[in-house]
């Protein structure tokens, strides 16, 4: 682990008088850096963010580690919510399009990542964390998140609808929105063809889910480079991780091991 990028400078626990502030590890795994922090009750982040790159194609139990490693300078937590770049049930990984191979089908990443840190789990796709922590729960939202892929998490007056994996849907002459707007297409069209094709996934989201509003988040939207709807809103990156904060606040389908 690069030790420039993983010491945390602690802030304050910001506990009222008389009260224990639970604190949770919320972790982002992305396809190019898994980020973490303590966030308090209250959306806010306690510690500074801690990240390393990827453990991009090694086994599941790798990134097991790498998430334990990150926490250890962070201090104590109560708890703790994941982001997964991929389709995630009942504590399980169902795909990991952009981390590896047939090993992650099925993983029981809740369940062992709980028995690694002592506290329990809870999981969910990195684009409904980031929703989670952007959304305004009024009417029909939808999420995407621009990386080394495209995540998508649609929510219906604050609750996630069932995950698709759009992502992994065809865009246009058999790439899928992955190849067309993730990291890859980016280096390889050049930005002003990369934004192109920004647009014309924000005019398709429009017809197909009629979105009250749309968020996008993720490393790429820095390359944004036109002047958005007003119904189609930026979003930080911060949001990836402090939206892990509402996976305890009775999400349906979430579970805790």
């Amino acid at each position: 682990m690069d030790r420039s990028t993983s010491q945390a400078t602690h802030r304050a626990d910001a506990k009222q008088p008389g009260t224990a502030q639970l604190r949770t590890l919320c972790v982002d795994v992305g396809g190019s850096h898994v980020k973490a922090a303590i966030v308090g009750q209250d959306s806010t982040e306690l510690t500074d963010q801690v990240r390393v790159v990827t453990p991009l194609g090694g086994a599941p139990s790798v990134l097991v580690e790498t998430i334990a490693a990150l926490a250890a300078p962070l201090g104590g937590f109560d708890r703790v919510s994941v982001g997964f770049p991929g389709a995630v049930r009942d504590g399980l990984i169902l795909t990991a399009p952009n981390l590896g191979g047939a090993e992650w089908h099925g993983f029981r990443l809740v369940e062992k990542l709980s028995a690694r840190l002592g506290r329990p789990v809870r999981l969910a796709n990195d684009a409904t964390v980031q929703g989670l922590g952007a959304i305004s729960g009024r009417g029909l939202e939808c999420t995407i998140t621009l990386g080394t892929g495209m995540g998508f998490a649609l929510f219906s007056n604050g609750e996630p609808a069932p995950h698709l994996e759009l992502g992994q849907h065809i865009a246009r002459n058999k790439r899928s929105y992955d190849h067309y707007v993730g990291e890859a297409a980016l280096k390889v069209d050049g930005a002003g063809k990369w934004n192109k094709h920004v647009q014309k996934v924000i005019e398709a989201l429009r017809v197909l889910v009629n979105f009250d509003m749309l968020y996008i988040g993720g490393g790429n939207t820095k390359r944004i480079g036109f002047d958005l709807p007003a119904d189609v809103h930026l979003v930080s990156n911060e949001t990836g991780i402090t939206g892990g904060i509402r996976l305890w606040d009775g999400v349906p389908g979430q579970l805790d091991a």
